[in-house]
């Protein structure tokens, strides 16, 4: 038999049976659909979650991070918050003091009670920045930033008027239906925030964006004051902008020297370590993926192996008539490839619209946009576990196919 007819052969048998069997070739198709699937999308998430992050830092300006460790929850405690950079901003000034480097702003976050009724105060989280928020520390899309300087730490006193000025953010502003101009309860607790008001005097939507989630912009000093954490001076972090040809490298190496305490790393660094605090979630979706990669493989192998048991005697059969054993084995091999490309070719259409899904619920619950990306790389990922799988199917059927026996099977 000429090689192609006896390809013409495979593919029309190949089809036939498959159309046959209706509801086993559906269920495989979606079987390897499914897997392929949760490949492409946990590969999307991932690459997004980079990308969004790296932009995220990229765009922040800075170069240099400070922490004092990863940011732990301190259940019972006013903010809610364990910031463990202490001294905060007695080391912003010493660095600032420095040659290479044009700026440090200590930032530090809590949870506040915020509202316009002081019966009715939201929990959000609470932001302190030392500058005045106009440049640099934040974007300023209405209104304007803090104005003079912070005249309530007083050297470290904490003694001086407080400006009782804030920032909001976009999605605090719809939460609390407030605009410039307005005032706002604010405290550590709901005491403190039915004591406190502050003036809205801009709206921010950087920090916002940067955590994903409504939030307000205080001095620093004015928030230490509203959580009862000024005896400490905490900070979550010391941000670090350098001038203009200075060796970045050498000035994290000197400074993790100099506060050996504390973390400093680049934006890269400060990414990879944020992502590495999430190790266990990250691995948990790998190995649902993997999961759904076995299922696939075992759904489309066991179809194939049973495929061929209940067509025994027809194989049996037309090894006697002379068929060749290649012409059967090409036959269920190509079934397990098609059926790998049938159902590939669903798990890559489907992936783009998951993806837009995934993408609106991610922007309600977290407020990131973009979580979710799809480049090219993803799409060739999905399409090797695809074939990979169609191709094991492939294997299991033509071992099965060459067991068959013409004697053994037309006997019985």
């Amino acid at each position: 038999m000429r090689p192609l007819t006896k390809l013409r052969a495979v593919l029309g048998i190949t089809v036939a049976q498959l159309t046959h069997e209706r509801t086993r070739t559906v269920l495989a198709i979606f079987g390897i659909a499914l897997a392929v699937l949760s490949t492409t999308l946990l590969a999307s998430v991932g690459y997004g979650v980079v990308e969004t992050g790296q932009q995220k830092f990229d765009a922040s300006g800075r170069d240099l991070w400070i922490t004092g460790g990863p940011v732990q929850l301190a259940p019972g405690s006013v903010g809610g918050f364990e910031n463990t950079l202490t001294n905060a901003h007695g080391i912003a000034r010493n660095l600032t003091a420095r040659e290479d480097i044009r700026t440090a702003e200590p930032m530090a976050f809590q949870t506040v009670y915020v509202g316009t009724n002081p019966d009715d105060l939201q929990t959000i989280v609470g932001v302190g920045v030392r500058g005045t928020g106009s440049s640099g520390s934040a974007q300023i899309t209405r209104g304007a930033g803090f104005t003079g300087p912070d005249r309530h730490y007083a050297g470290g006193s904490y003694d001086g008027k407080m400006t009782r000025e804030i920032l909001i953010g976009p999605r605090t502003a719809n939460l609390l239906n407030v605009s410039v101009g307005d005032t706002i309860h604010v405290g550590g607790t709901v005491v403190s925030a039915r004591q406190n008001e502050f003036t809205v005097i801009g709206i921010s939507p950087t920090f916002s964006r940067f955590l994903g989630t409504p939030s307000v912009t205080l001095r620093l000093s004015e928030l230490q004051e509203l959580t009862g954490t000024t005896q400490t001076d905490p900070a979550t972090m010391i941000t670090i902008d350098l001038r203009s040809g200075v060796d970045t490298a050498a000035i994290e190496q000197e400074l993790q020297q100099k506060y050996p305490q504390y973390d400093v790393r680049t934006n890269r660094e400060q990414l990879q370590s944020i992502l590495a605090d999430k190790a266990v979630v990250l691995a948990s979706g790998l190995v649902l993926v993997i999961l759904a990669v076995l299922a696939g493989v075992a759904l489309t192998a066991n179809l194939l192996a049973l495929l061929v048991y209940q067509q025994r005697q027809q194989l049996a059969a037309a090894k006697a008539l002379g068929i060749s054993s290649s012409v059967l084995i090409g036959t269920a091999a190509s079934q397990g490839l098609l059926l790998g490309l049938l159902g590939g070719a669903v798990g890559l259409g489907i992936t783009p619209f998951a993806g837009a899904g995934l993408n609106m619920v991610a922007a309600r619950l977290v407020g990131f946009e973009g979580l979710v990306q799809t480049p090219d790389l993803v799409f060739g990922i999905g399409a090797v576990v695809a074939v990979g799988i169609g191709m094991i199917g492939s294997l299991v059927a033509g071992w099965r196919v060459g067991r068959v026996q013409p004697l053994t099977h037309l006997e019985s």
